[in-house]
């Protein structure tokens, strides 16, 4: 098998590429990489388990990002799991990373909305010196029985 530790790139003694998402790896490349069989991706992409690119003429193309993927899945699969496992653990993830996406942006939001109103009770707030009636007029009369 492969080294999970590190990219395809870096396992095959490359650079890494610049963009993780560019499809550069034909099949039996990504299957070297990866230490499993050409068909065992054709097998993960039927059962949606990767989705990789398409060049003109029909043949796939992986990326760097398939390939981390790819040895995402082949940790679950030596952990137990099946491929309808993997699958929802896949799924699963990514709705982990998208809600702390939503989380962080809501977040921010809060943090401006609560900026926001305090710069605007900066300027709601009048300095005691300006006050129209001046403080030093009142005295506090005591009622008692």
């Amino acid at each position: 098998m492969g080294d999970l530790g590190r990219t395809a790139a870096e396992a095959a003694g490359g650079a890494v590429p610049e963009d993780p998402t560019r499809a550069v790896y034909v099949i039996s490349v990504a299957a070297e990489l990866a230490g499993v069989h050409p068909q065992t991706l054709r097998i993960y992409e039927r059962k949606g388990l990767l989705d990789p690119s398409r060049t003109n003429g029909g043949s796939r193309r992986f990326s760097e990002r398939d390939l981390e993927r790819l040895r995402r899945i082949q940790q679950l699969t030596t952990a137990g799991l099946n491929l309808e496992g993997v699958r929802r653990v896949l799924e699963l993830e990514a709705e982990v990373l998208r809600l702390q996406a939503e989380l962080e942006r809501t977040r921010v939001e809060a943090r401006r909305a609560v900026e926001q109103t305090h710069r605007q009770y900066r300027r709601d707030l009048v300095p005691l010196s300006n006050a129209p009636v001046p403080f030093g007029g009142f005295r506090r009369t005591h009622r008692g029985g």
